[in-house]
């Protein structure tokens, strides 16, 4: 006589009624996951992911960009470097001038 042979018919109810109670939960965890709700839920907490990672990227690379032309125009202690921020004015100044007296011959 095997095992599956010996058990009593109680004890088969009980294992039929905890193998539904298992498909049930199983049935439930399902019916969550392919809600619309939790779909829709799912994909904004992956854009959401995907922005703030982007984001965050954007940040560092914009941070390491300021830090590095600020470290061309400003020394460790803070000071500025004169010798390169005065020839960089001097361009700016000059195109303003270039972009006025352009704009006025426009306008006659």
């Amino acid at each position: 006589m095997s095992d599956a042979d010996a058990r009593t018919p109680a004890q088969i109810e009980a294992d039929i009624k905890r193998r539904r109670d298992q498909l049930a939960e199983t049935l439930d965890e399902i019916g969550v996951r392919v809600h619309p709700k939790t779909i829709v839920g799912d994909a904004k907490a992956k854009v959401t992911a995907s922005v703030d990672h982007t984001l965050g990227r954007a940040y560092v690379g914009a941070n390491r960009l300021v830090s590095d032309v600020r470290g061309r125009f400003v020394t460790e202690d803070g000071a500025p470097r004169v010798e390169r921020i005065v020839p960089v004015a001097l361009v700016a100044v000059g195109l303003v001038g270039l972009l006025v007296v352009s704009s006025r011959r426009r306008g006659d």
